[in-house]
């Protein structure tokens, strides 16, 4: 089968749920989906970071994106999923309630926004990854996974 080049294509996106509400990511910055699994607590982590995620032997910062979008925190249910995402720096576990599936749109400007898609079952708000995690946070995370592969690496 010959790849046809999408040239003239919109952008597709991730779209996925929390609490009702509907966001996406940029297709090319996810990794993948898993199921949700266990969390780690991981100490002296910056406050946005629920814990680390051992992912195919790789032990992975999980991030609260419930906190950083203000929504209720609440406990992970069987049912949530986990989307492995690349920021500029890293890659991060998402914690989310549901994929939403592919969705193929231009975004629209707001200010103080990434952006909006809007779709037929109505407006997906755009979330930027490189805004996740301040310098500071960035580097505290950086040290508290050096500590906890440490760990892990004791303990085999």
């Amino acid at each position: 089968m010959n790849a046809v080049a999408r040239t003239d294509a919109a952008p597709r996106w991730v779209g996925f749920a929390l609490d009702g509400s509907r966001f996406a990511l940029p297709l090319a910055s996810v990794s993948r989906i898993v199921r949700a699994a266990g969390i780690t607590p991981l100490p002296d982590a910056p406050d946005g970071v629920a814990g680390v995620l051992d992912v195919a032997g790789t032990i992975m910062a999980v991030y609260d994106l419930r906190k950083h979008l203000r929504l209720p925190r609440r406990p992970m249910r069987l049912d949530d999923q986990i989307i492995i995402a690349r920021t500029p720096r890293r890659e991060l576990a998402l914690v989310i309630d549901h994929v939403l599936g592919l969705i193929e749109a231009m975004p629209a400007e707001i200010a103080h926004v990434p952006g909006v898609l809007s779709t037929s079952d109505g407006l997906v708000v755009i979330q930027d990854l490189e805004t996740f995690l301040s310098p500071e946070d960035e580097a505290t995370l950086e040290s508290a996974l050096r500590v906890a592969e440490v760990r892990c690496k004791q303990n085999r």
